[in-house]
C-alpha cells in the first residue's frame, strides 16, 4: 500500500470536535461554524442563510452538519441554497467533518456549516 502525504491549500482541515466546539488549524472555535476556503467564521444556524449565501459561486457543495444526529434542515434554506447553485448535503456533524476533510485534501470547492455535537471529544479519523 502506498501512502501519500495530504496537503491542504489555504483552508484548514477539521482536527477534532467535542461538546460545543471544533478545533481547526490548531484553534478552538465555540458553537456553530462555517468552514470554507476563506477560513472559519461563526455561523448563526439555520436562520443564518445569508452567511451561507455568501458562498454562491465560490463552492460547488455545502455539507451541513446537524449535530450528533442527522436531522432535516428547513426546506426554505435548502431551496435558497440550491437556487443559488450550491449543492447541499445534510449529514450528522461527525460525518460532515470527515467528508469535508477528504474533499478538501482533493482540492474540491466545498464548505461545511456545522452544528456542534454534545458527545465526548473525538479526533477526526
Amino acid at each position: 500500500m502506498r501512502l501519500n502525504e495530504i496537503t491542504y491549500s489555504d483552508a484548514k482541515p477539521i482536527e477534532s470536535y467535542g461538546p460545543g466546539f471544533f478545533r481547526i488549524g490548531g484553534n478552538l472555535h465555540q458553537g456553530a461554524i462555517l468552514c470554507s476556503g476563506n477560513g472559519v467564521t461563526p455561523w448563526g444556524g439555520y436562520e443564518d442563510g445569508q452567511t451561507l449565501m455568501g458562498l454562491a459561486g465560490a463552492i460547488d457543495v455545502l455539507f451541513i452538519g446537524t449535530g450528533a444526529e442527522i436531522a432535516h434542515i428547513p426546506s426554505g434554506l435548502r431551496t435558497q441554497l440550491e437556487e443559488a447553485g450550491i449543492g447541499v448535503e445534510v449529514m450528522n456533524s461527525p460525518s460532515a467533518c470527515r467528508t469535508y476533510n477528504i474533499l478538501l485534501s482533493e482540492g474540491r470547492r466545498i464548505a461545511a456549516a456545522l452544528v456542534p455535537v454534545s458527545e465526548p471529544v473525538s479526533e477526526i479519523r
